[in-house]
């Protein structure tokens, strides 16, 4: 992102955004015509793709819980968050424990007017309106700042994002991981998951369709092994990066991810 570009406030009903497909793949009600017609259009290539996203969701709540309850975890810091749904973040959080804070952080005007909206009268949650790179910005904003003690330990979440940035060497994903990394307290952990396909075709295709229907919010959607580039360093969660329904399920028979066109792959590093 250009340092000092001025995110816009206002919202454009007519291009689509990837957190409103999101909400409508979810089941919400907060999307509009024109992300409904474009999941229309990416179903019919990549039909996976509702339960691609709900066992996302499904896979961002189990590794909240299994932070919060099993490794101690009070204070979250979500990038990309979307918009909210139910069992969001600080729910799942607070839900262990009523004293865990969690900032969100989204670029869509739409999540800061809902999110602002939900959390009002919750003291240990907060939005900030802001884009995934500034890293600066985001750990210097005020919310962070009162609600997130970067001497302690911290779940950093960017869970199904990093293919909506492009690669870059100052602003790509990798660039991302290194900056936040560095302000991190021992112990913390990264949680980092995106779309990836093995099949170029795939990849080409909905990394082309996103980023017109989107008019250039996206990145592209990448391989595994690129994936594991932005865990390099870090003490990696059993059961390791995986197909993101197959991360320490609740049951034998929690829902999978049946076709393989294109998954959710990532997991869950312990810096140490």
């Amino acid at each position: 992102m250009e340092p000092g570009k001025q995110l816009s406030t206002s919202i454009d009903a007519t291009v689509p955004t990837a957190a409103r497909m999101y909400d409508y793949y979810l089941g919400g009600k907060d999307n509009y015509a024109s992300d409904r017609a474009a999941c229309e259009q990416l179903d019919k290539v990549v039909p996976s793709t509702r339960a691609l996203a709900l066992n996302n969701r499904r896979f961002l709540q189990r590794v909240v819980r299994t932070l919060a309850e099993d490794y101690g975890i009070r204070q979250f810091l979500d990038h990309g968050s979307g918009l909210p749904t139910q069992n969001n973040v600080h729910q799942v959080a607070q839900s262990v424990d009523p004293s865990s804070r969690v900032v969100y952080v989204d670029n869509d005007p739409m999540v800061l007017v809902h999110g602002r909206a939900l959390l009002e009268q919750n003291d240990n949650t907060a939005v900030i309106h802001a884009d995934m790179r500034e890293t600066d910005a985001i750990f210097a904003h005020a919310d962070t700042e009162r609600l997130i003690d970067l001497s302690q330990p911290v779940a950093v979440l960017f869970n199904s994002v990093f293919h909506c940035i492009p690669d870059s060497d100052t602003d790509g994903p990798l660039a991302v991981v290194r900056r936040v990394r560095e302000r991190l307290a021992p112990g913390s952990y990264m949680v980092m998951c995106q779309l990836v396909s093995e099949d170029p075709e795939v990849r080409k295709f909905v990394t082309d369709f996103m980023d017109q229907a989107t008019q250039g919010h996206w990145g592209r959607v990448r391989e595994e092994k690129d994936v594991a580039e932005f865990f390099e360093g870090l003490e990696i969660l059993e059961p390791g990066l995986v197909e993101v329904s197959t991360w320490r399920p609740d049951t034998e028979v929690a829902p999978r991810q049946l076709t393989q066109e294109w998954i959710e792959f990532g997991g869950v590093g312990r810096l140490p």
